[in-house]
C-alpha cells in the first residue's frame, strides 16, 4: 500500500463487495456496470441521480457488459450467458468445466465478446482467452493461461494488450484477425512494482491504466511501456478500472475486500473514482 490515496479520490459507490471487479461505461444509459464475482451481482451505478440496483446471477459472475440491442452479457462460472432487456435469462454457450470459471471479459469494436477464464485453485495453464462471436461461436484466441485478466486493445485496434496475472507482465499483440494475434512480446514487466497487474483500460492516447492486486494502485503506462502515473488507491486488493461520466473523463476503480482483516481498509470493496483522470474511449456494446 501507498502512504495516502491519491489527492482528488472519492467514493463513488460505498460497499463491500467481496470481489468487485469489471467496470465499463454504459454509455447508452450513462451508467456504470460492475460486478461482485463471488457475491454472484452485477451492480449499476448512475452516478448523476445517485441511483443504484442490483442483479443477482446463479453463478460467479466475472464480467458483465451491454448489449448493443439491450440487457447484458455475462461471463459465468459455466459459460456465457444473456439477459434481455426484461431480465429474462438465457444461455448462449453453457459449456461447464469442472473447477473454472469466467473472469474479466471485453467487447471488442467489432462486437465480439472476449471472455477469460481461470481455475478456482489458480492451476498454471487452467484458463483460456475466448473469442464469443455475436451468433455465439467461439474461438480460443490464448489457451493455457493461468488467470486470464485485464484485456485491452490500442486506439487504432492494431494491438492487443493482455494481463495473465501469475506472470507479472503486461503482454502486448499483433492483432492479426477477427479471432487472431500474432507473437507476444513484454511491453511491461511489473515484477519490481508493489502489487500483480489486474484490470486495465485504454485511454484515448494509448496509455495502458492496470490495476494492481495487492498494490493500492493504478498506473498508467505510455504506449511503449514506461510508467508516467500512479494512482494511489485506500484499498490494497485494486482490480480494474474503467473511463466514464460526461466526456469519458473520470476513471472508477473496482476494489475487493476479500483477503482483507474485519475493520481493516474501510473502502476495500468500494468503487473509487478520480475525476478528471484523462480521456477514455467509447467501450462497445455486444452485437449478440
Amino acid at each position: 500500500m501507498h502512504d495516502g490515496p491519491e489527492k482528488g479520490l472519492e467514493t463513488a459507490v460505498r460497499a463491500e463487495a467481496e470481489l468487485g471487479e469489471g467496470p465499463v461505461w454504459d454509455g447508452a444509459r450513462d451508467r456504470l456496470i460492475w460486478v461482485d464475482i463471488l457475491s454472484s451481482r452485477v451492480h449499476f451505478f448512475d452516478p448523476v441521480s445517485g441511483e443504484r440496483s442490483v442483479l443477482d446471477t446463479d453463478q460467479h459472475v466475472g464480467s458483465a457488459r451491454p448489449r448493443a440491442g439491450g440487457g447484458l452479457v455475462v461471463n459465468l462460472r459455466d459459460g456465457i450467458g444473456l439477459y434481455d432487456e426484461a431480465g429474462a435469462f438465457d444461455w448462449l454457450r453453457h459449456e461447464p468445466v469442472e473447477g473454472r470459471r469466467g473472469n474479466e471479459a471485453v467487447v471488442a469494436s467489432d462486437g465480439s465478446f472476449w471472455a477469460g477464464t481461470m481455475r478456482y485453485d489458480e492451476g498454471p495453464g487452467g484458463g483460456t482467452l475466448t473469442r464469443i462471436a455475436p451468433d455465439g461461436a467461439a474461438a480460443t484466441v490464448l489457451p493455457e493461461v493461468t488467470i486470464s485478466n485485464g484485456t485491452g486493445w490500442s486506439p487504432d485496434g492494431s494491438l492487443m494488450y493482455y494481463v495473465d496475472t501469475v506472470t507479472d507482465r503486461v503482454d502486448v499483440y499483433p492483432v492479426t484477425g477477427p479471432a487472431t494475434v500474432g507473437e507476444r512480446r513484454t511491453l511491461v514487466d511489473t515484477a519490481d512494482l508493489e502489487g500483480s497487474p489486474d484490470g486495465l483500460a485504454v485511454d484515448a492516447d494509448g496509455c495502458l491504466w492496470v490495476a494492481f492486486w495487492g498494490g493500492g494502485a493504478v498506473r498508467r503506462f505510455t504506449p511503449d511501456g514506461r510508467l508516467d502515473r500512479t494512482v494511489a488507491v485506500p484499498a490494497t486488493n485494486t482490480t480494474s478500472c474503467a473511463f466514464g461520466g460526461p466526456g469519458l473523463t473520470d476513471l472508477y476503480i473496482t476494489t475487493a475486500r476479500v483477503g482483507v482483516a474485519p475493520g481493516a481498509e474501510p473502502l476495500a470493496g468500494s468503487v473509487l473514482v478520480l475525476p478528471d483522470a484523462g480521456r477514455g474511449l467509447p467501450q462497445p456494446a455486444f452485437a449478440g
